[in-house]
């Protein structure tokens, strides 16, 4: 027989909800920090090379975004494999994407 301890599970699901709030909430703002950033940066390379000061290589740009999003699948498994404890996987992703969407 199974022994399931409901304090326990439960504490495991509260305190990952709780951990993953967070860090969803931290993934969002560092997110639009970041866009800011990377926004910025392109308006000047633009004026930059509109005034012929610099001359950016667009087509190679883009080609490492898409290496980088090619290595980004990589990492599935072990996402998988760490989701796969139930009642923390399942406490950190619902408070993720709660404290990622109140972000």
């Amino acid at each position: 027989m199974l022994d399931v301890d409901p304090t326990g599970l439960g504490l495991e699901f509260g305190g990952s909800a709780v951990v993953g709030g967070v860090l969803g909430f931290a993934t969002k703002q560092i997110a639009k920090v970041l866009a800011i950033i990377v926004g910025v940066e392109l308006m000047a390379f633009r004026y930059l090379e509109s005034q012929e000061i610099v001359t950016v290589d667009w087509s190679r740009l883009s080609a490492g975004l898409l290496k980088t999003g090619d290595r980004a699948q990589e990492g599935v498994h072990w996402l998988v494999s760490a989701l796969s404890m139930v009642s923390v996987g399942a406490g950190f992703a619902s408070g993720f994407l709660i404290g990622y969407h109140r972000g």
